[in-house]
């Protein structure tokens, strides 16, 4: 099957075409490879591109420099270049195939062989080849599959998982992301029979795999079928929760300020996992993921545990000034996704605060606690807390000079009227 692609916006760049003739000489060629050819096919927003060329990486680095661009040897060991073109960057990669496998990388020689560069990726639609001018080349059937929207293997499903067992999820992840339908079945009992290659994998590359794959469109059905393999649970280390991660998609999906987005991944994870503030630091810990990642998790549950049905739009503004804009948020889906409230008009009404209201700061501090007599030390912090405490209750109504004679000390002036 033949297609073609020209006139694609990103293929028509300037910086890129440019890119193209700099390199594409004196014998060699140079093609756009992976993603943004797949997602041009499959009608999906292209972010980065990246090239294959038949040149190897001195000659690249070298015509680059004569041309006037910047290459950077991002990782030419393995034939990567990064090349910047009026300040947009550009991974030029030289054509390799393997030598030998080792279930987590390989050994790879550079070569000027279209088919072996192809033979040696995962799956058909990322082995697919665009010429300048759009013509797509494709060597193993990936044109096919994107118009179907099959993830499938290139040759033996069981080869190229022995290559590197990542790509058990790496198989899930992009069917989440692209598949339609039911997974390809020689490709879902490859990954079953190998799924005792995934314990010669490290911590932190499953964890990024599985970030990648919790915010992916397709994530709740496919998180069903890993659990169904028994490969969901060794992945997490425990039980999953697919019916509140189904909710939490469908709130990203319908609510307007949801969360959805690639950043995102912690809470979609939580929703999958997390069930108490102490799971958040197992996962963390099991997948390698950052400390960021645990105190995103934790806070959200132990914000969405104290949501209930009688949550109002004074709930909302106290949720919003402990949490802050990202936590307040997170809450409030966590809280839905675990059916804690309804993601109803209400629901949205509450989410979209930050919109309409900017949390304001308590109207006193240490310095206003010592002037009227207080000595440093802990006794401040407790009158502050008991200070929120009581602002809090008032719907941030109380001044600080209230505030002040609540606590029975002398209050503070109250700011002259303005004129």
């Amino acid at each position: 099957m033949t297609a073609s692609i020209a006139g694609a916006g990103w293929l028509v760049d300037p910086r890129l075409q440019r890119l193209f003739r700099v390199i594409a000489r004196d014998g060699d060629e140079a093609l756009a490879v992976g993603g943004a050819v797949r997602n041009t096919l499959m009608g999906l927003p292209v972010n980065d591109v990246d090239i294959a060329t038949t040149a190897a990486p001195p000659t690249v680095m070298a015509r680059a420099e004569r041309a006037g661009l910047k290459p950077v040897p991002t990782g030419i060991d393995h034939g990567t270049v990064t090349v910047v073109v009026d300040g947009h960057p550009f991974e030029v990669t030289t054509l390799r195939e393997d030598i030998e496998t080792h279930g987590r990388h390989a050994t790879v020689r550079f070569g000027r062989d279209w088919n072996a560069d192809a033979q040696r990726r995962d799956f058909t639609m990322n082995a697919l080849y665009a010429t300048p001018d759009g013509r797509v080349r494709d060597l193993v059937g990936g044109i096919e599959d994107c118009i179907a929207r099959r993830v499938r293997f290139i040759g033996r499903p069981e080869d190229r998982i022995r290559e590197d067992y990542l790509r058990i999820l790496r198989f899930f992840r992009f069917h989440a992301a692209y598949g339609h339908g039911a997974p390809d079945g020689a490709g879902l009992a490859a990954c079953i029979r190998a799924r005792d290659g995934l314990d010669r994998l490290s911590a932190e590359r499953i964890g990024q795999e599985t970030a990648k794959l919790v915010v992916a469109s397709g994530a709740p059905a496919t998180a069903t079928i890993m659990s169904d393999c028994g490969l969901l649970q060794r992945v997490l280390g425990g039980a999953a929760d697919l019916a509140g991660f189904a909710r939490l998609h469908a709130v990203a999906r319908d609510a307007v300020v949801a969360p959805g987005g690639k950043a995102d991944w912690p809470l979609f994870l939580a929703a999958l996992a997390v069930w108490t503030e102490a799971d958040a630091p197992r996962l963390v810990e099991r997948l390698r993921l950052p400390g960021a990642a645990r105190d995103r998790m934790a806070l959200a549950v132990a914000m969405a545990r104290a949501i209930g049905t009688d949550f109002d739009e004074a709930a909302a503004r106290r949720l919003l000034y402990r949490a802050g804009e990202v936590g307040h948020r997170d809450a409030l889906a966590l809280a839905a996704a675990r059916g804690r409230i309804a993601a109803d008009d209400a629901f949205a009404h509450h989410l979209a605060l930050p919109w309409r209201w900017r949390a304001p700061r308590l109207p006193i501090g240490g310095r206003d606690l010592m002037a009227a007599g207080i000595e440093r030390g802990p006794r401040i912090g407790e009158l502050l807390a008991e200070a929120e405490t009581l602002w809090l209750a008032s719907d941030f109504a109380l001044t600080g000079g209230e505030l002040m004679a609540r606590l029975a000390l002398t209050p503070l002036p109250e700011p002259a009227p303005r004129t």
